[in-house]
């Protein structure tokens, strides 16, 4: 086989091989990525772009870095959706870069945000006075998601339901069916409160996959039988 008609199969190779990890891994691949998705599809391109062009690599040693690199990932992934709590290690978790308004030095700082990247994240969302912000977070896919202060609210004050306490987030009860202890406070949505939700609506918490709290204080529940009760 020439060199050129080596560097034509080899490229048809590794874009099918690509196309297969992309197809496997779904969609959050091609999204802002997660850790270990970023760190996974450097890897792969590099491995694919050397499989295209570099014939003095044998071909199936790249074919063989694929396969275990697809699936590593593909594992992560599985105990990334199945635990919660390894989730978080494997692909970080949320931070809240303002709260009530504040601005959390500590956070911003742990996490390489400097106030510049703050500013120009909120631009991005209309918002070009910072007073404006209640709560803003980042994801874990590198967004920031905010929210206002109730004047500076769309709609008006007597217009929305009553609202839980100013500062208030998304809350993470249940996960796969099971509570997630950590998120309880020992206010308002505790344990009890928990059950007492659950025992009105004829449910245990192995009949749950999701459920939250959102910021209007509506207890948002998603059966694992693909149904769901507000």
């Amino acid at each position: 086989m020439s060199e050129s008609v080596e560097i034509i199969f080899r490229t048809f190779t590794s874009f099918i091989l690509l196309w297969v990890f992309v197809q496997l891994l779904g969609k959050q691949t091609i999204a802002q990525k997660t850790y270990h998705l970023y760190i996974a599809s450097i890897t792969m391109g590099t491995i694919a772009g050397n499989l295209a062009f570099n014939i003095k690599i044998k071909f199936l040693y790249f074919i063989i870095s694929i396969i275990i690199m697809g699936t590593v990932v593909f594992i992560l992934n599985l105990l990334a959706v199945r635990n919660p709590r390894f989730g978080k290690w494997i692909a970080g978790e949320p931070v809240t870069l303002i709260q009530k308004g504040r601005i959390l030095e500590e956070s911003m700082e742990r996490m390489g945000y400097s106030l510049d990247s703050l500013k120009q994240a909120l631009r991005g969302k209309d918002i070009f006075n910072m007073d404006e912000v209640e709560c803003a977070i980042l994801e874990i896919n590198g967004s920031l998601s905010v929210l206002k202060k109730e004047q500076y609210q769309n709609a008006a004050k007597q217009d929305l339901p009553i609202l839980p306490p100013a500062g208030s987030v998304p809350i993470e009860l249940v996960y796969d069916g099971k509570i997630l202890y950590d998120n309880l406070s020992t206010h308002t949505y505790n344990e009890g409160w928990l059950m007492a939700e659950l025992r009105k609506r004829n449910l245990v918490v192995f009949d749950i996959s999701y459920a939250v709290v959102g910021t209007k204080g509506n207890l948002y529940i998603d059966l694992i039988k693909d149904q769901s009760r507000e």
